[in-house]
């Protein structure tokens, strides 16, 4: 069995999961996980997909099939072998405030400068209460395990000040660990 990570993209219109899905089922792939997402018109999905390894060349072929036919961009790469476990904080980043340019750009250049991974970023603008346009977001984070989580926390909270938003960051380290 081989994992692979399948990539796509075109415009969207009803009809184009159940072709991915499809194409993957007629050889023997099981979808696993997956972020699909319609923005603007636009249909953009990553889906990770156990394959038999007999099946990867007939499930590439269908695909360089189904790209042919113009709805969508496909790419279809082999996943990483998993990593042992790694030594990592799990944190969850929330964030609301006034919409302005640079709040994503100053929040991840803060989280990189402490080696910090995004693994899951959603963001959207939406009318606020009172006028104008809020910025919200919510992150899945690793932080590495011998990284204090106070020093994210300082960071990000001084950061939240400067850019006029608030920010609440928790830890899921200790989420279904024993006692």
């Amino acid at each position: 069995m081989r994992q692979m990570v399948i990539t796509v993209i075109g415009a969207d219109r009803a009809g184009l999961v159940e072709l991915l899905a499809g194409a993957i089922a007629n050889h023997g792939g099981n979808w696993e996980r997956s972020h699909l997402a319609e923005l603007v018109g636009t249909f953009a999905g990553v889906v990770l997909v156990t394959v038999p390894d007999g099946g990867v060349d007939g499930l590439t072929a269908e695909l360089e099939a189904l790209e042919s036919t113009g709805l969508l961009h496909i790419s279809m790469t082999p996943a990483p072998a998993a990593a042992g476990p790694t030594g990592t904080n799990r944190l969850q980043l929330k964030l609301v405030g006034q919409d302005h340019i640079g709040i994503v750009h100053e929040i991840s250049h803060a989280l990189a400068a402490r080696s910090v991974s995004i693994e899951e970023l959603e963001t959207a603008v939406v009318p606020a209460p009172m006028g104008g346009m809020l910025f919200e977001a919510e992150a899945m984070l690793a932080a590495p395990g011998d990284l204090p989580i106070d020093d994210v926390r300082v960071a990000l909270e001084a950061l939240a000040q400067d850019l006029m938003v608030d920010l609440e960051l928790i830890d899921n380290s200790e989420a279904g660990q024993a006692d």
